[in-house]
């Protein structure tokens, strides 16, 4: 079987395992215990915290963490800042289920036919009453990635915090970068080489923030739970190789997709999504495509996706590719390729093959 779709989710990397093992057998305190059994898990958790904090160029204060991206999002959205939010379209669907409910509500900024969120348009879209803006890194489906540092210069100008989804960014951009201009910014273990169910959202000193989980003191009472302690230390991690490893991914995983579409439109009528994109995601749009060509691919032992896999289910037109212009029925015939780092080229050639086999 063909894995093309790191960009739904990634294989636990063997020295992630390895830092995880000991919290999920011996050490596996709860870290708010008073015993030492809480303090060794305490402490592994402080030490995380540090190791993201000092990869992402921010303050260990500053790092709070969740269940993953949809929980970081939501987080964001709901209880960052005070006034209207200013989302764009191809925004994750834990940001747009958000949006109606902050207190303030939302509006939606439109993208163009690239996936691309224009700065004119953007400030546009400004007004007294927008507190905070969010547009995300890279996008999940087509891997558009988004001018964040002039768009955020944006929001400051306007007196709005701007907070960033960078899930998808994790392996190809650096998040120092990114941190250092905007307000907020949310992560995700699992599309890093790192192990589900865990996540962060990281907020700047001076930025308001309101608890979305109640019920316990953890995180500095902004949010109760259990701390999911082998998987914070996996978590770390996996941020720490992704961003060092990054350049390098970025250059394998582009001549993979480039190889991998090369093949495919020399043969096939098809549309690549996007402009700007991210090495790692071909998002192609096919005369055929959507859920029934992603069922033959896999019969065929090829795996990818018919774009986000949180919304694979609903046999909806994607929102994206809408958002892109695209008719409903051209947004339900997208179907996305994401590499990674274990991908070969071989698998690349293998996988064109399949898919022009379907033609």
């Amino acid at each position: 079987m063909i894995y093309l779709d790191y960009a739904a989710t990634s294989p636990l990397r063997a020295e992630v395992l390895d830092a995880m093992l000991p919290y999920l057998k011996n050490n596996f305190g709860n870290a708010d215990s008073l015993h030492a059994y809480g303090r060794e898990a305490a402490h592994a958790v402080m030490r995380a915290r540090d190791r993201i904090a000092e990869t992402v160029g921010v303050s260990p204060s500053e790092v709070y963490f969740t269940a993953g991206g949809t929980e970081a999002n939501n987080w964001a959205i709901r209880c960052l800042g005070k006034g209207t939010a200013l989302v764009s379209a191809i925004e994750h669907a834990s940001v747009l289920s958000a949006l109606p409910l902050r207190a303030e509500k939302g509006k939606i900024c439109a993208v163009n036919a690239d996936g691309l969120v224009s700065v004119t348009e953007f400030e546009g879209g400004m007004s007294e009453d927008v507190g905070l803006a969010a547009v995300m890194a890279v996008n999940n489906e087509t891997g558009s990635v988004q001018k964040i540092r002039e768009l955020s210069a944006v929001a400051h100008r306007h007196g709005a915090l701007f907070f960033s989804d960078c899930v998808q960014a994790e392996c190809t951009l650096d998040l120092k970068e990114l941190a250092g201009c905007v307000d907020a910014l949310s992560l995700s273990a699992h599309k890093a080489g790192g192990p589900k169910g865990v996540g962060a959202l990281i907020v700047k000193r001076g930025a308001s923030l309101r608890p979305l989980l109640l019920g316990g003191e953890q995180e500095r009472g902004l949010r109760g739970g259990t701390l999911n302690v082998a998987g914070i230390v996996g978590f770390a991690e996996a941020i720490m190789l992704s961003q060092r490893e990054r350049e390098s991914y970025a250059a394998h995983t582009s001549s993979l997709r480039d190889t991998f579409e090369r093949a495919v439109l020399s043969r096939v009528h098809a549309k690549a999504d996007g402009n700007s994109r991210a090495p790692n995601i071909s998002h192609l749009t096919f005369e055929t495509g959507g859920e029934a060509l992603v069922n033959r691919l896999d019969l065929k032992g090829v795996a990818c996706s018919g774009g986000a896999a949180c919304s694979a289910h609903a046999a909806l037109p994607s929102h994206v590719l809408v958002a892109m212009g695209r008719t409903e029925e051209e947004a339900r015939r997208g179907v996305r390729f994401s590499f990674g780092r274990e991908t070969t080229m071989e698998e690349a050639f293998l996988a064109a093959e399949a898919v022009c086999s379907l033609f």
